[in-house]
């Protein structure tokens, strides 16, 4: 049975930001899951960030082992999973006590007071019960009994033991979420449908919870009516949507399709970059070879000698791996192989926060590796631009012959939104250098007279056999070279291969203003918050703030200089101290850049960055 939404005037909304917190076995990520899927479905732009410790299962009731799920949909342009909360759904005291800085005055909450018991409230350090002293009068707080009313609803459903019962209570709190902002509860139930496929009573179950939520709401008087965000407009096509590490992976598929090669993936599993290997396993019909080694080292190796073989080779991590990556990445420059690293950054240093976000990995992606050893480096900035980025990182290896680093990070990694689904015949071409038949007086590092890319023969190959290894080789030959001139000449001729690369990436283009008194700059994952605190202002009259997002960090894009001369001010904005700023006053020293830096796994948030770009502008 699916309950059905009745036929009441709900009140319209252009967006709203719900969180949904609890234990990390709450289910928290699901149902935040299910909401923005059905949202998606609707017609909503949506924008999620999922927010989980860093333990498997932290201690229970614990301030630390709190698990949340944020999403904001809209029915305008939604950048951002959003500031300012209007619905938080809290399972426990901890969830309410970590989360309730976010909650608007005079919004919602809902609790599980099931949970405010004196073990629950003193784990979570309250002194008091904060739903009885005072402490919450700001707030509109809905009281209920989630987990009293789901064992409830499940009384008579056979083959459900008591633990089964108690994790049933997420769907109570999704069905009152789904009564409350008038979505159906359909596609959640076609959901466990598919799941449960083998399990019917747990079908029967979740369902009974879900619709038991769903009505409960609408007799509550504390909810007096319904809301309804209406459809966003989007351009025409079909949509899904999607997480950036999916998207990254189905980006490399697409790029192994439009090259025909096959995709080599050799990695070790690591927080937040695990999941592309877990998306690409699944398309083995595509040709794809999934390699889970045995360590970092391993999972880099295996993938340049799949690229020595001809295949579209990728590797993927978080910074600690690439760390350990950066001896084999270095390999993999000087003998001109293409191969696309993926780093999706988190917290560090060492383990550091390997579950929040950070952009920390800029000047490791740059600098880290011995001698002069030039890659290029590129930063998608979306969900679901992870996909383009990652395509373009294998066209750019393949036409240039070199490692391409692509940074994404635990943020846009984790997070999704509509992408808008693309055809392989949609894509840009893909050549490469390979050559597969002996030709006249050929040599291995022959080079393409525009882009300097050197020859790819296929070892097994009749007449191309020659020499590869970390050696310095000879510029024509290949083979081992100690003399000093053709060292020097290979290192300039590697580091001009990779600054030629600008004439084939975009111009760098600003946003809202062409030139004015401030210009915001950000790189990679910032995106979404300062598009969206640069339009705001922009709206409230502010007509003198441009904003430029670099997706290409080495090199940069060759209009770079020109657009900076344009603003009286620039302010680079960051998730780290000050990386991607440094390479700009490197390259362009005459001008005076500022910074604006946060270091707290955290995105930036819409209120600091508008206040921040205020004061610069006043």
């Amino acid at each position: 049975m699916i309950a059905e939404i009745k036929d009441t005037q709900p009140e319209a909304l252009e967006a709203v930001v719900i969180r949904f917190v609890g234990d990390s076995g709450d289910g928290m990520q699901l149902t935040g899951t299910q909401f923005s899927d059905t949202s998606a479905m609707f017609g909503n732009d949506v924008s999620t960030f999922p927010n989980y410790p860093s333990e498997i299962r932290a201690p229970q009731g614990s301030l630390y082992g709190v698990s949340g799920f944020q999403v904001h949909i809209g029915s305008v342009e939604i950048s951002t999973p959003g500031d300012d909360v209007d619905l938080l759904v809290a399972m426990n005291p901890a969830g309410l006590k970590t989360n309730l800085y976010a909650v608007k005055p005079g919004h919602t909450i809902i609790v599980d007071i099931d949970s405010f018991n004196k073990k629950n409230l003193e784990k979570a350090q309250y002194e008091t019960n904060p739903l009885e002293d005072g402490s919450l009068e700001n707030y509109r707080i809905i009281e209920v009994a989630i987990s009293s009313l789901t064992k409830e609803a499940l009384k008579d459903v056979e083959g459900l033991d008591n633990k089964s019962i108690t994790r049933s209570k997420n769907m109570f709190a999704l069905g009152m979420v789904y009564w409350m902002y008038h979505r159906s509860p359909e596609h959640t139930i076609d959901f466990f449908n598919k799941k449960f496929a083998s399990k019917p009573h747990l079908i029967e179950s979740n369902t009974k919870v879900l619709n038991a939520g769903f009505y409960f709401a609408e007799t509550l008087e504390l909810i007096p009516n319904s809301y309804t965000i209406s459809p966003a407009r989007m351009p025409a096509g079909t949509y899904r949507i999607i997480s950036g590490n999916t998207a990254t992976a189905w980006g490399l598929l697409a790029a192994a399709e439009k090259s025909g090669l096959e995709l080599f993936l050799g990695s070790y599993p690591i927080t937040p970059a695990t999941d592309i290997l877990h998306e690409l396993v699944k398309h083995k019909h595509f040709g794809v070879k999934a390699f889970q080694a045995e360590d970092e080292i391993a999972g880099i190796t295996s993938a340049i000698g799949a690229s020595f073989a001809g295949d579209l080779a990728i590797t993927t991590t978080s910074g600690p791996g690439l760390a350990l990556k950066s001896e084999a990445l270095g390999l993999a420059m000087m003998v001109e192989l293409p191969l696309v690293v993926v780093n999706v950054q988190r917290g560090g240093p060492s383990t550091g926060l390997p579950t929040k976000t950070e952009q920390s990995d800029l000047m490791q992606a740059m600098y880290g590796r011995n001698g002069e050893s030039p890659v290029i480096v590129i930063a998608a900035s979306t969900p679901s631009n992870c996909f383009e980025f990652a395509f373009q990182a294998a066209k750019l290896a393949l036409e240039h012959m070199t490692p391409v680093i692509l940074l994404t990070d635990g943020y846009i990694a984790n997070g999704s939104e509509p992408w808008k689904i693309k055809r392989v015949s949609e894509m840009p071409e893909i050549k490469n250098n390979k050559v597969t038949e002996l030709k006249e007086n050929w040599h291995p590092y022959d080079r393409d007279e525009h882009t300097l890319a050197r020859n790819w023969a296929v070892p097994g190959t009749f007449g191309l056999e020659h020499r590869i290894g970390g050696l310095e080789k000879d510029k024509i030959t290949g083979n081992v070279s100690h003399v000093p001139e053709n060292h020097e000449f290979m290192t300039k001729i590697r580091a001009e291969k990779i600054e030629r690369v600008q004439n084939y990436i975009p111009e760098l283009t600003t946003e809202f203003a062409d030139e004015g008194d401030l210009l915001v700059i950000g790189w990679g994952g910032t995106y979404g918050g300062l598009h969206s605190a640069v339009k705001e202002l922009n709206k409230k009259g502010y007509s003198n703030i441009g904003f430029a997002h670099f997706n290409y960090i080495n090199p940069l894009p060759k209009n770079t200089e020109d657009i900076l001369g344009k603003f009286k001010k620039t302010v680079v904005c960051e998730l780290n101290n000050g990386q991607f700023v440094n390479i700009l006053r490197m390259n362009f020293n005459k001008y005076d850049f500022l910074q604006f830096n946060k270091i707290q796994g955290l995105p930036f948030g819409n209120t600091e960055l508008v206040e921040k770009f205020k004061q610069l502008l006043n």
